[in-house]
């Protein structure tokens, strides 16, 4: 579960590298799953980027630490937390993926993230 204050990885290649969560949207909800959209600010960027530390952006949570049931009783769990960053239309900021992604992202209507993935799990 991602809560604000929790720093996540990035798993694009947009130019962020780390991220902290400031706020859940999406209601009164207080922490987010797989699939949830977060405001987030940059903590640590590449160089020569688009991106800088300090910018306020939106992100999807494709990976938690936290185990993720699913409706067979199958339990995913994954090694960090990560984040893909989106615009506001909802579409991914970077054009590359990194890593394993969850597939209850395709029931989020994230597909355009989910077809960049390399692996969906």
């Amino acid at each position: 579960m991602i809560k604000p204050q929790s720093y996540l990885n990035v798993a694009d290649n947009s130019g962020a590298k780390k991220l902290m969560c400031i706020r859940v949207l999406g209601g009164q909800k207080q922490t987010a799953k797989i699939g949830d959209v977060i405001l987030a600010v940059v903590k640590d960027a590449i160089p020569n980027m688009p991106l800088k530390k300090s910018d306020i952006v939106r992100a999807v949570i494709v990976r938690t630490s936290k185990g993720l049931q699913r409706e067979n009783g199958m339990v995913i769990r994954f090694d960090d937390n990560a984040a893909v960053l989106i615009n506001k239309e909802g579409n991914p900021r970077g054009t590359r993926v990194f890593g394993p992604i969850a597939r209850e992202l395709r029931d989020e209507n994230f597909t355009k993230i989910v077809s960049l993935a390399p692996e969906v799990l």
